[in-house]
């Protein structure tokens, strides 16, 4: 079990607030005995701090001890491979051992701000490939007269997960042989096939000799399924208002959202979330259970874009109790 953290903004509140919950949620995640705790490049976002993603996986790295911190993920279009492996380089030297990089294909922003990055270069797709491997590069042991080399970086082994929400990415990882986690949490569509393509055509590599699959949903657990319904109801309003075009932070929650949307937001709404996991203990517990069961997942990375900064603490709380009786009930 790991954590995928949007460092959300709230309503009325500030980025540096954001990062003070995120740090305190990281804390907690690594008493409770979650593996990872990732964060998620974003731009142009006014609700997502996390832009500067390798500035914030440090900062969240300073404040704990054992728990793994990455990217969920880092958008590579938007990088010099060089620059990336550098970065992470670096946070490897820092805090050896505990540093995970995710690559996403997508820019993760707007095309005017795609541009502003000033990496919309017009690359067709197969750039992709290209860049990841490069990186893979950088990260290997330098060689006597190789001109460009990643300094930190060289020679330092720190993963490199694929992330996506499509075949595409689950067939590169199958071809490059390294891990894959998809993106269920806002587009479960292709979930199954391409968990099912990435471990057929897995090869073999000096990263991992076998598929590993993770998969990430949203998860709101309270101690009434009333409370977690109310809390999901930030996460409604968000995906609706960009559907409309709208940006913000994340909203404070409803007691009811009759005439939020129109029957075609809400077709799109339930079909984008169906995956998510809303209620009191019970029936998270089934839900989660269903999940990897249907999915076989070999890990389970949960997110949850909550206002109420102790509720979000108290929803990983009641997944991290459930996920240790279910491993003590596994051993008897």
């Amino acid at each position: 079990m790991s954590v995928l953290d949007l460092s959300p903004i709230l309503k009325g509140s500030t980025p540096a607030q954001a990062f003070r919950n995120t740090l305190n949620l990281a804390r907690h995640a690594e008493e409770w005995g979650y593996k990872r705790y990732w964060l998620a490049e974003h731009h142009n976002m006014p609700g997502i701090a996390s832009a500067a993603t390798a500035v914030v996986i440090g900062y969240v790295a300073g404040g704990t001890s054992t728990i793994r911190v990455g990217s969920g993920g880092v958008m590579l279009p938007n990088h010099a491979p060089l620059v990336i492996a550098e970065q992470f380089g670096t946070l490897e030297s820092l805090y050896p051992g505990r540093i995970d990089l995710g690559l996403g294909r997508a820019p993760g922003t707007d095309e005017p701000t795609t541009n502003a990055l000033r990496r919309g270069r017009g690359d067709s797709v197969d750039q992709f490939p290209r860049d990841v491997m490069e990186l893979q590069a950088y990260f290997r042991a330098a060689v006597p007269g190789q001109a460009v080399r990643a300094v930190p970086g060289a020679g330092l082994k720190v993963p490199i997960w694929l992330l996506g929400s499509s075949l595409y990415s689950a067939q590169l990882a199958a071809a490059l042989g390294l891990p894959y986690a998809f993106a269920s949490h806002f587009a479960p569509d292709h979930l199954l096939a391409a968990l099912a393509l990435y471990r057929d055509e897995f090869r073999p590599s000096e990263a991992l000799q076998r598929p590993h699959a993770m998969a990430c949903i949203s998860v709101f657990a309270a101690d009434t399924d009333r409370e977690a319904a109310r809390m999901f109801t930030s996460l409604q309003q968000q995906w609706v208002n960009r559907r409309r075009g709208i940006s913000g932070p994340l909203n404070p929650p409803l007691d009811s959202t009759e005439r939020l949307w129109s029957d075609l937001e809400r077709g799109g709404l339930e079909q984008a979330q169906r995956e998510s996991i809303v209620g009191s203990r019970d029936k998270v517990r089934r839900a989660l259970e269903a999940f990897i069961e249907k999915t076989g997942v070999d890990e389970l990375m949960v997110t949850g874009q909550i206002f109420d900064h102790a509720s979000r603490v108290r929803s990983f709380e009641i997944v991290a109790e459930m996920a240790i009786q279910s491993s003590e009930s596994a051993n008897v």
